[in-house]
C-alpha cells in the first residue's frame, strides 16, 4: 500500500438548507459525533463541542467535567465555510504548537432544495514521517467517511 500525505476528500449531500446543515455541523455538533468512540480522553465523552467563531474552541468533555482540546476555528464564514485547525497528533494526543495542526475545511453549497456537505482534511506533512499514517486513519473506516454518514443521518 503506498501511503501519502494528500488532502483526504468526502461529500455528502443532506436534505436541508446552507444554514441549517452548518448549525447542524457546528451548533450541534455533539447531536452526531460518535462520543463512545472518537474521543481523546481516558473518561466517557459527554459532549464533543464545537464553538462556530473565529478561534472557538473544538474539543470534548468527559462526563466527569474534564475536557480536552481538540482544535481551533480558523475562520467561519457562516453558513458557507468553516476552517478547523486539528490539534490532534498521530498518536491522537493535542498539540498546542499551530505549526503542527492539519487543516479541517468544511464547505455547505445549496443544490435546490438540499445542501452537499463537502469535508477536506489536509496539510499531514506537519507530522513528517506520521503524517501517511495518520492520514489513512482519518480515510478509513472508522475515519471521515463514516462520521459524514452519522452526520448525513442527524440531518
Amino acid at each position: 500500500m503506498t501511503h501519502t500525505t494528500e488532502a483526504v476528500t468526502h461529500s455528502v449531500l443532506v436534505p436541508l438548507k446552507p444554514d441549517e446543515a452548518f448549525e447542524l455541523f457546528t451548533d450541534r455538533f455533539s447531536d452526531w459525533w460518535p462520543k463512545d468512540s472518537h474521543h481523546i480522553l481516558d473518561t466517557p465523552a459527554a459532549e464533543a463541542i464545537l464553538e462556530p467563531r473565529e478561534g472557538g474552541r473544538w474539543y470534548e468533555r468527559a462526563e466527569d467535567g474534564s475536557e480536552c482540546d481538540w482544535g481551533y476555528v480558523r475562520e467561519v464564514e457562516r453558513p458557507d465555510r468553516i476552517l478547523l485547525a486539528w490539534h490532534l497528533t498521530p498518536e491522537w494526543k493535542f498539540d498546542p504548537d499551530p505549526a503542527k495542526a492539519t487543516e479541517v475545511d468544511v464547505l455547505f453549497i445549496a443544490e435546490e432544495d438540499q445542501t452537499r456537505v463537502t469535508l477536506q482534511h489536509r496539510g499531514f506533512e506537519v507530522h513528517g514521517e506520521a503524517g501517511p499514517g495518520m492520514r489513512d486513519s482519518v480515510a478509513s473506516d472508522g475515519g471521515w467517511s463514516s462520521l459524514l454518514e452519522r452526520y448525513r443521518a442527524a440531518a
